[in-house]
């Protein structure tokens, strides 16, 4: 019989393609368990797991789902985790306070959209998927007495998060600290050579090593990905910060939201969202129109997603609600996050262009404000104005053709008319 898979140095340049992992643990590793993979012409088992705390993926969760769409492409097992017994937990990972407990109808109804949703990625004819909650739900008392003799407290508490709650006396439930061993058994249940997570979960996928050893099987090996920044540019892209772009948005809505991310996302959406190579990417990024660049990365992202969309078509109806209607209104600008709160009633207006992501420096803002390229609520700004802008309603920026941002400082002014 012919083997199914490519050379052991094709695999590790492929999987290294697109989005590198942060750590491969260990890579050295890898390559041995590939290359005994290939000799017996046996697919590696490759899982990924996702609790089922919130009805939608995100493209953040996408980074590490289009890495086990590589290992798919390239002959592995896929086996696709949905964590229903696990969520009723809730993962602390960077969590500096116990999680409210869901129950098991909020688990079950959160899990009924993932089957779709993954399969925007994933090939569903050689995906495997499958619920924790058949092995944990089954087990007796012994069984689990017997995971929780393989760890420590002392090594529970190792654990950076765990470790500053108990510092500052914060209350750490006995369920979350079961929950990175629940987590680690779902390795040895179905005997996974590969597990691949985000950065942050590095705790709980060495653990799971661990216990797979205490169980007599071989370690997996472990994918770390990149975490990507959700929309509002500070915190990690999550459903509970309302920050992300979902796997499920219609086009439309995902074409918005990517078109109202700062310019400094640009490189980190392109090279974790776009499935673009290096040379790609550095192109993209060279041009002098960061509006552009978005249009152009927004069309990217959304055709990942939704096969068969006219880009352009997306492009021409965003582009409609603010050229082709003069000034777009308060609502469309905080609809679209293209919006600035001043910390004073009175700012400079270079300032407040860079802070939009509108120019790369308040040098930058400066020119282009002599060029002529910047007006407020429709008047233009030359250089002979006062850069010092007061803010005593809401304000409506526009920066070259088609850049437009709001500026206001506070609640109160949102609900006036500019």
């Amino acid at each position: 019989m012919s083997n199914i898979f490519p050379t052991v140095q094709e695999q590790l340049a492929r999987l290294k393609e697109s989005v590198e992992p942060t750590e491969i643990v260990s890579e050295d590793e890898l390559a041995v368990r590939l290359d005994k993979a290939r000799s017996a012409n046996r697919p590696l088992r490759v899982k990924q797991g996702f609790d089922a705390s919130s009805p939608d993926l995100h493209i953040g969760h996408g980074v590490s789902i289009w890495k086990l769409k590589t290992f798919q492409d390239l002959g592995h097992q896929v086996v696709f985790v949905i964590g229903d017994f696990t969520a009723m937990i809730g993962d602390p990972s960077g969590k500096s306070k116990t999680r409210p407990v869901l129950t098991r109808e909020q688990v079950e109804e959160n899990a009924r959209t993932y089957h779709s949703q993954v399969f925007k990625i994933l090939d569903p004819d050689k995906t495997e998927i499958r619920f924790n909650s058949e092995w944990h739900g089954k087990r007796n008392i012994y069984d689990f007495l017997e995971l929780c003799s393989h760890h420590t407290v002392r090594r529970m508490l190792e654990r950076d998060d765990f470790w500053k709650r108990f510092n500052a006396e914060l209350p750490i439930t006995m369920l979350e600290f079961l929950y990175p061993l629940l987590q680690a058994y779902d390795s040895v249940a179905l005997k996974a050579d590969v597990e691949v997570g985000g950065s942050d979960q590095k705790f709980n996928l060495v653990l799971g090593r661990h216990i797979q050893r205490a169980y007599g099987q071989d370690p997996q090996l472990l994918f770390l990905m990149p975490l990507m920044r959700g929309t509002d540019g500070n915190e990690k892209m999550s459903k509970s910060l309302g920050n992300t772009i979902g796997l499920i948005d219609e086009p439309g809505d995902m074409y918005g939201k990517i078109m109202s991310i700062s310019d400094d996302l640009l490189k980190e959406y392109y090279t974790f969202a776009s499935g673009s190579g290096a040379t790609e990417i550095e192109a993209a990024l060279s041009s002098d129109d960061p509006y552009k660049i978005k249009h152009d990365l927004a069309k990217i992202i959304v055709s990942r997603y939704h096969t068969g969309v006219d880009g352009d078509a997306l492009e021409n109806e965003f582009l409609s609600r603010f050229r082709d209607k003069g000034l777009p209104t308060i609502e469309e600008l905080v609809e679209s996050g293209n919006i600035v709160k001043a910390e004073n009633d009175v700012e400079w207006l270079p300032r407040l262009i860079s802070s939009a992501g509108a120019a790369k420096s308040n040098g930058e803002a400066n020119r282009l404000i002599k060029s002529g390229a910047v007006s407020i609520n429709g008047e233009k700004i030359t250089g002979k104005d006062s850069l010092d802008v007061k803010i005593e309603k809401p304000l409506i920026i526009k920066v070259g053709k088609r850049r437009f941002f709001l500026v206001y400082t506070s609640e109160e002014q949102l609900r006036q008319k500019s």
